[in-house]
This record gives structure tokens, C-alpha cells and sequence, in this order.
């Protein structure tokens, strides 16, 4: 049972690491064309920016066939990464962006943290210059007001 624990508790970790390079190498250049709608006002339920949640569940898809059918291990990282996107829904689309039915505004702690990181992200509304690229690891905002405020001295 370690193992397996193991393997789940390590890909979180790790997609942690991968979804903040893919949002910013990814969603803020090449795929912009998807994620720029992020970075707007919402009309309805969905947004383009939504395809990128496909495209991650399709893969975690194929790595639970693969763990099924040719490597066991395979089936805990699939585990690891569907627990990541679980995070991820509650964290950034429910907590920071409220796509859920009810609102909850944390006033500190870890959660305040968080929405606020976030936030200070889409203080830009462009590809570049802005900060804080990753979803469960929520950098000091104090830290994250200076770096926009750099960037601005620098554009």
C-alpha cells in the first residue's frame, strides 16, 4: 500500500511542478489561443480555457488503460494526476474563480493566500508579465505585488 501511495502523493507533487511550466510556457505562449479566455470575462458555464481540463483527463484516460493493461504502476500515477485536477477544480475553479454554487471568501491562512496569488496573476490581462503560474503553491503576495510592480517599471 506504500508503494501506490506513494507513486499518487509524488505525480501530485509533480503536476504541481508541470502545471506551473505548462501555464506559463504553455497557456501564456503557444496555447494563448485557448487559455486567453481565462483572462476574461466568462459569458455562461464554460470557457475555451476549459479544453486544456479535456486534453489533461484525456491523457489521465489513456495512463488508466495503460496501468490496466501493461504496467500497474502506470494506474497510481493516472490516480495522482485525476487527484491533482480534483485539487485543481476545488482550489482554483470553485475557491478563486467561484464556478461553483456557493461562495466562500477565506480572510487568511493558506486559502486567503491562494485566491489572492491568483488574483495577482490576472492583474495582467495579457500573455506577458504576469506572475504566480502555479494553482496549489500560493507565493507570498507581498512578493508577488513587487514583481508587478518591476514589470511595470521595466515595459
Amino acid at each position: 500500500m506504500f508503494g501506490p501511495l506513494a507513486i499518487v502523493l509524488g505525480t501530485i507533487a509533480a503536476m504541481e511542478l508541470f502545471a506551473w511550466w505548462a501555464h506559463k510556457n504553455i497557456m501564456h505562449g503557444w496555447g494563448w489561443a485557448w487559455h486567453e479566455s481565462h483572462h476574461r470575462p466568462r459569458n455562461g458555464w464554460f470557457e475555451k480555457n476549459d479544453l486544456y481540463s479535456v486534453v489533461f483527463a484525456g491523457f489521465s484516460i489513456l495512463l488508466f488503460l495503460a496501468g490496466t493493461y501493461l504496467w500497474s504502476p502506470l494506474w497510481w500515477v493516472a490516480a495522482g494526476i485525476t487527484a491533482y485536477g480534483v485539487l485543481y477544480y476545488l482550489a482554483h475553479d470553485g475557491l478563486v474563480h467561484q464556478r461553483w454554487p456557493f461562495r466562500y471568501h477565506p480572510k487568511g491562512g493558506y486559502l486567503g493566500r491562494l485566491v489572492e496569488s491568483h488574483h495577482l496573476h490576472h492583474a495582467v490581462h495579457t500573455r506577458e508579465g504576469c506572475v504566480s503560474f502555479g494553482f496549489v503553491y500560493a507565493p507570498s503576495p507581498d512578493k508577488l505585488r513587487a514583481q508587478l510592480k518591476e514589470s511595470k517599471k521595466v515595459a
